[in-house]
């Protein structure tokens, strides 16, 4: 098996459902979609042939073989390149918290772990947890027992819930909460785990959470100070 990596898309939301429909068929089924809106200005948008129409931004986790065959459908069959089409791209993640987590994101029994982190140089991580509603403060609570210094709650609905069935055992709601943590990464793994044990999969929150690499931070000195 290859790496695995979080592959965001950012789409008009008059078209979300053609992509939808791809991505299915490529058998990505577990999506977050998030509603958001271009900040570009006039002459930046004209110049790259886009509008400023609101936005889908749609998360997925998958597997390096199924971003290949993914582009190539956007690519021919959503004319993604075309002006205003799009964008869609790939992150590599460093971690998963949990096995059973693992194999719900990218919908496989089969997936042999590889070396953790595949980018080796950063002092910074940003753990992504995806939880239930209504359990910020239980996650945070944890996290900052760990050592974090805070996050972002962002709010999203997912589709393919019914497949944490299959490999969790549990149900799932479609509506999130995502929460984004940026930490040291020396701190990473305390805190993915502090939220686990008291939020995780076994937890009302049932979170789910991961990590990816940060390769630059601007903003963070004062606060570690």
């Amino acid at each position: 098996m290859g790496n695995i990596y979080l592959m965001t898309t950012i789409i008009d939301r008059g078209i979300t459902k053609k992509y939808y429909e791809l991505f299915q068929e490529n058998n990505l089924n577990v999506l977050f979609g998030f509603l958001g809106a271009g900040t570009a200005s006039n002459e930046v948008l004209d110049y790259l042939g886009l509008d400023g129409v609101e936005k889908a931004v749609l998360f997925s986790v998958v597997e390096e073989h199924t971003w290949i065959q993914t582009k190539k459908g956007l690519e021919k069959k959503l004319k993604i390149d075309a002006p205003g089409g799009g964008i869609s791209f790939i992150i590599p993640l460093s971690s998963v918290g949990g096995k059973k987590a693992l194999q719900f994101l990218i919908e496989s029994e089969e997936y042999q772990k590889q070396e953790e982190t595949t980018l080796k140089n950063t002092n910074h991580e940003l753990i992504v947890v995806i939880a239930e509603q209504g359990y910020t403060e239980l996650i945070m609570d944890a996290a900052r027992g760990a050592g974090a210094y805070g996050g972002t709650v962002l709010h999203a609905k997912g589709t393919g819930m019914e497949m944490a069935e299959k490999f969790m055992h549990m149900s799932l709601a479609a509506e999130k909460e995502v929460i984004y943590i940026v930490t040291k990464t020396e701190q990473k793994n305390d805190i993915m785990k502090a939220i686990i044990e008291q939020a995780g999969p076994n937890s009302k929150a049932k979170a789910i959470t991961f990590s990816l690499p940060v390769t630059d931070t601007a903003g963070l000195r004062l606060i570690e100070d």
